[in-house]
């Protein structure tokens, strides 16, 4: 990814005032981009936007991507020659509460951001932003490669998948690689899930509540202990949507497809560990127990193949999972401590960009 691109560049955001938006709105800020940020009020208190101030520095429109006239109006004052889509319902347990607003936002929204870009003269690259759990889990221990079958049992997955089909038929139907000269815009569509990082206060998210019981010194209900997951932070995914935006704006509609950008596999560790570690980094235990209560169905063990994204975009992990973990115990000290949230994220976002790729042979 080279930050010289991102300068003066016109990017118009979904979801930026969510915890991943937030932390792409600050990075595209650090790279001097022109950044519009359309996203429904933040929905946690506190929020990383609010703590962080990354309204500052950006255009932040307050809207919501159901409203298609609002949405295209915003889009079409901020003139965005780069698109990304990251504005949804992100909980698997809030999809079960309310299913209705979950597809509303995940697919008819992504319906309504893809309209929008047709309403829009000057959009060169568009990257729209789903889930790892978009495919139809099997529950078996291969990595999903982006050509595996979509799929999803609970109302979140499902619309993920359902978002992944919209994408498709909008790039066939009106942004077709083999017509590229013609309409000039290239979409593509990234799936990364499982991200932790600071300023993360969604409810029923692992990393989040173990480190408020820590703080409170209350115990931790955990309704998997035994659950794996392949856990990466949230600067990882990111550096893969930037990267694969601005290949879409400086070569075409060559990777205008599906992109998986996921750990090594060896990153594999379950909710247990995890607790475990952030315990020892916290310097405290927190007593944990098991959830009794009536649990809906959530995907079992789940992650993808990113060979594809290693060796056609360049992008590979930065971060090994101890790093990834110290890193957010580090920010959320700072956060507690009464410091400076903004400029501990920005200081992070920095050293992300200063690492090299993290190379396996060297961390197994």
């Amino acid at each position: 990814m080279n930050s010289d691109f991102w300068k003066n560049r016109r990017v118009f955001l979904t979801g930026h005032t969510g915890f991943k938006g937030s932390w792409t709105s600050l990075w595209l800020q650090s790279m001097g981009a022109e950044l519009t940020g359309y996203s429904l009020a933040p929905n946690t208190e506190p929020a990383l936007f609010d703590v962080a101030g990354v309204a500052n520095g950006m255009t932040s429109i307050i809207g919501d991507i159901c409203d298609l006239k609002s949405l295209s109006a915003a889009m079409q004052a901020a003139r965005p020659e780069v698109v990304i889509h990251m504005a949804a319902q992100p909980l698997v347990r809030e999809s079960y509460a309310d299913p209705v607003g979950t597809y509303a936002s995940n697919v008819m929204g992504t319906v309504n951001v893809l309209e929008s870009v047709r309403q829009t003269p000057g959009v060169r690259s568009v990257v729209v932003v789903t889930s790892d759990k978009c495919y139809l889990n099997r529950e078996w221990h291969w990595a999903y490669r982006e050509d595996s079958e979509l799929g999803g049992e609970d109302p979140y997955s499902n619309s993920k998948a359902c978002s992944e089909l919209v994408a498709y038929s909008y790039r066939k139907s009106f942004f077709h690689p083999a017509k590229y000269a013609e309409h000039g815009v290239a979409l593509a569509t990234g799936r990364a899930g499982n991200v932790i990082g600071g300023g993360d206060w969604a409810k029923d998210r692992l990393v989040p509540d173990a480190l408020a019981a820590l703080k409170a010194g209350n115990p931790l209900v955990l309704r998997h202990p035994h659950a794996t997951r392949p856990w990466q932070h949230v600067l990882e995914p990111i550096y893969g949507y930037l990267a694969l935006a601005e290949s879409l704006a400086t070569e075409g509609a060559d990777h205008a497809e599906a992109w998986n950008f996921g750990p090594y596999e060896f990153s594999d560790r379950t909710v247990g560990w995890i607790v475990d570690k952030l315990c020892d980094l916290w310097g405290l235990a927190v007593p944990k127990q098991q959830d009794t209560g009536p649990i809906p169905h959530e995907a079992g063990y789940l992650k993808v193949d990113s060979s594809k994204a290693r060796a056609v975009l360049g992008w590979a992990p930065k971060l090994d999972l101890d790093t990834t973990l110290r890193w957010i115990v580090e920010w959320t000290r700072v956060h507690h401590t009464g410091g400076d949230a903004r400029a501990e994220t920005l200081s992070q976002i920095q050293r992300f960009m200063d690492l090299p790729h993290w190379q396996p042979s060297s961390a197994c």
